[in-house]
């Protein structure tokens, strides 16, 4: 090619764009803290099997979307397309982690699935990620959902989602649904897509999210999950609903919410808006208190969720600009060489600093009002001799010569 372009579906995040990435990061991360979260991460590729068996083999995600590929060793290795599975898995290999149950995690980071790109969907994505293990009480539900609409809050992206709840059930409501669903969808194979009558054999929950018309309407008839609960799902539903309630979290039944794999339990939320276009979700997750012991490990409850950070990013109001530099200015080598040091004392106070070092005055000036400082700091060999700078206001344009020691004062004041 004639010019080095990044590959498709890949995104260069520039200064501007950055500034807004990190806040949806940096906001998430203090509300996650504010909860008694710890920061974790995995690495960016793992062992093809683990995503195959914790997310499913008859998922896109696993069949159509992955980055995989053989290492030199001849292993079969993938690019991470989500985080609750490595974080699973990192529970199992690192037996510390047992030892701190209930283990509240919080994680961002890259991520990376082969689908076409789109507004808001690239192949190389970001997300940021809560999961909770070893806490199989609903009082787990509802905390992970509410640090969720907390960051959304923070982020002024609440009032534009509604949040969709539902209820997949025990293990045992679940068998109980999925006979009566196979049983329903085989007396209808005829209308279902072909990519359906596959699910129908292997994964028939799937059917439920499909986005085929006909599969839709085959779908609009299906039994409901909600009619197939035991008490005991129920009775756990109900403490979520009244929890949220408690919370002052607004919330929306939706029993056509669904979740296909056969390790998710009880709670299933997303919180979905329409100011991106056709309603999207903008964060969701649910409880999954199978896939530690279908991973090998020990019967470990668990509940998450995963939000696409770029999503975040074109929902989230502007974030306050970067604080407004000061401009150091000296004026031949020795007055170069103090500067140095001043700077470093300044920063030191939590004041941003900026060093110029050629052009004349005229252009220190040009490039200060570039870079839309606050404040320009003027020393030469006289300055030097009395031991102060001239400290120029760039907003009332007022100057005036403050001594060295008492800059910091001067600028905070």
């Amino acid at each position: 090619m004639s010019k080095l372009q990044p590959v498709r579906g890949t995104h260069d995040l520039l200064p501007d764009e950055y500034r807004r990435f990190a806040h949806v990061v940096d906001v998430s991360r203090h509300v996650a803290r504010l909860y008694g979260y710890r920061e974790m991460a995995t690495p960016i590729f793992e062992f093809t099997e683990l995503f195959a068996r914790g997310i499913g083999e008859t998922t896109d995600v696993v069949s159509k979307e992955m980055y995989t590929f053989q290492d030199r060793g001849g292993e079969s290795l993938t690019l991470r397309p989500e985080y609750t599975a490595g974080i699973c898995r990192a529970f199992v290999s690192n037996g510390e982690l047992a030892q701190q149950l209930p283990l509240k995690i919080f994680a961002a980071g890259p991520m990376f699935r082969y689908e076409r790109p789109q507004k808001g969907r690239q192949r190389q994505f970001h997300q940021i990620d809560l999961e909770v293990l070893g806490a199989p009480e609903p009082g787990a539900d509802i905390e992970v959902i509410s640090v969720a609409a907390d960051i959304l809050d923070r982020l002024d992206i609440l009032g534009r989602c509604v949040l969709k709840i539902n209820s997949l059930g025990d293990p045992e409501s679940r068998a109980a649904y999925r006979k009566v669903l196979v049983d329903y969808y085989s007396s209808h194979a005829a209308r279902l897509s072909e990519e359906s009558r596959d699910r129908l054999r292997r994964n028939p929950l799937r059917i439920l999210d499909s986005k085929d018309e006909g599969d839709k309407a085959v779908n609009a008839g299906a039994p409901s999950f909600a009619d197939h609960l035991n008490q005991a799902s129920r009775d756990f539903f109900a403490a979520v609903q009244d929890g949220l309630a408690a919370a002052g979290v607004p919330f929306e039944v939706d029993v056509g919410l669904v979740r296909g794999l056969d390790y998710y339990t009880h709670t299933a939320f997303e919180f979905v808006t329409t100011h991106i276009g056709a309603q999207g979700t903008v964060l969701g997750g649910g409880r999954y208190d199978g896939l530690i012991a279908e991973l090998g490990g020990p019967p470990t409850a668990g509940i998450g969720w995963a939000g696409g950070i770029e999503r975040l990013m074109m929902l989230c109001n502007e974030p306050a600009p970067q604080p407004r530099p000061v401009v150091m200015a000296p004026l031949g080598p020795a007055a170069e060489a103090k500067a140095l040091a001043i700077a470093r004392s300044l920063r030191r106070e939590g004041i941003t600093v900026e060093q110029e070092y050629r052009g004349n005055m005229k252009r220190r000036m040009q490039r200060a009002n570039k870079v839309n400082a606050r404040a320009v700091l003027i020393i030469g060999d006289d300055e030097l001799a009395k031991g102060v700078a001239q400290l120029k206001d760039l907003d009332s344009g007022q100057q005036r010569e403050v001594a060295l020691d008492a800059l910091a004062g001067a600028l905070k004041g």
